[in-house]
């Protein structure tokens, strides 16, 4: 049964690198590999060779500028297995315009978006052609496909070699995936607030910057001890309005059925499943308004809260937890309008519902 995450590489990865001339270098790398079905019967130790040389690569300088300093970004998107046998990615497009602006905004050059696509279409083909993605399971669609399973990608950048602070002007482009179940398992969704900051006002908390998740993996892991499934972050200035959970956006459903989520600064990414949720709430007609939200309002007018993201998709949050005092929604359980964007997205993503926007792209190069 696939995992929320882990580090079982398929065979095909994909490697691109900046050249003098303003161009690209690309390959697509075939791993050592056997069947998927001979894998599957390898020993622990067996499986954890065959990882280990997927997840090697001798091209890339182990001391650099990404490895030293942080220097570096990376996209999640995920492909998911329909009904016909194929495959469909979410939103590819976005992704690849994210990644350029966050490679920019390191000042490195950036990947071009149709470059980006095009390898990921690439990458899925030739891992569904091995035998190595996922299929449909009818079975999926009896809790909307929340513990359907899906091929998560993973592109991020590396930079050329180097131990002085410095920027990337030769970065390589590595996407690989791995095929991946539920990020939050059903059961505890109670969330605690942290006194951590993600991201301060003229910083880097719009990138999707590697650098950034030190801090939320510290405060998840931190949240996870005591007791609670996520860590929520609060403005840096005053510590009073929410701004994104660990790896998510947030969303707040207010007692007068508004939906508000906090205002796209340079301290909160710009996520796609958020946006994509904003647009189906504005499809069925429901009140939406980005901006700053506190602690108090929330706990006094929200009535359903729920996190989006490319691994988590849409996830309630039962309560949170701030200075020793909880705020719990909907009686602790899913709201009737967190439960839409949850059947609805994910329906669109399995082909199970109608896709009106055109978000979901075949994997055929």
């Amino acid at each position: 049964m696939a995992k929320g995450f882990t580090l079982e590489i398929n065979p095909f990865c994909y490697l691109a690198q900046y050249q003098d001339n303003n161009s690209w270098s690309e390959k697509l790398i075939e791993k050592p590999h056997l069947s998927k079905e001979e894998e599957d019967k390898l020993s622990d130790e067996e499986r954890r060779v065959y990882m280990l040389k997927r997840n090697s690569f001798e091209e890339l300088p182990i001391v650099n500028y990404t490895t030293q300093y942080g220097m570096g970004c990376f996209e999640g998107l995920k492909a998911f297995p329909q009904k016909d046998g194929s495959l469909k990615l979410f939103r590819p497009d976005e992704n690849a315009k994210r990644m350029a602006t966050s490679m920019s905004g390191l000042m490195m050059p950036a990947f071009p978006p149709e470059l980006f696509v095009n390898a990921v279409k690439g990458l899925i083909c030739a891992n569904q052609k091995a035998g190595f993605t996922p299929k449909y399971d009818s079975d999926w669609e009896k809790d909307d496909f929340l513990l359907g399973h899906s091929v998560y990608v993973r592109p991020f950048s590396y930079s050329e070699p180097g131990i002085g602070i410095n920027l990337s002007y030769k970065p390589w482009v590595v996407i690989v995936s791995t095929n991946v179940g539920t990020y939050f398992m059903p059961g505890n969704t109670k969330a605690l607030t942290t006194p951590m900051v993600r991201a301060f006002p003229g910083g880097t908390g719009w990138i999707k910057c590697s650098a950034n998740y030190v801090i939320s993996t510290l405060a998840k892991k931190r949240a996870i001890a005591q007791g609670y499934m996520e860590a929520i972050f609060l403005d840096a200035k005053e510590q009073k309005y929410f701004e994104e959970g660990s790896s998510c956006n947030l969303f707040f459903l207010l007692k007068n059925d508004t939906l508000v989520t906090p205002a796209l600064r340079d301290t909160v990414l710009p996520g796609i499943t958020r946006k994509s949720i904003m647009s189906l709430a504005q499809q069925k007609g429901i009140k939406t308004e980005e901006r700053q939200i506190s602690v108090d309002e929330v706990f006094a007018e929200a009535k359903e809260v729920f996190v989006s993201g490319t691994a988590s998709g849409v996830f309630y949050i039962e309560s949170i937890t701030h200075n020793g005092k909880t705020a719990e929604f909907n009686n602790g359980k899913m709201g009737e309008v967190t439960h839409y964007f949850l059947k609805t997205l994910k329906g669109i993503q399995y082909g199970a519902i109608e896709d009106s926007f055109g978000w979901m792209v075949e994997c055929k190069q």
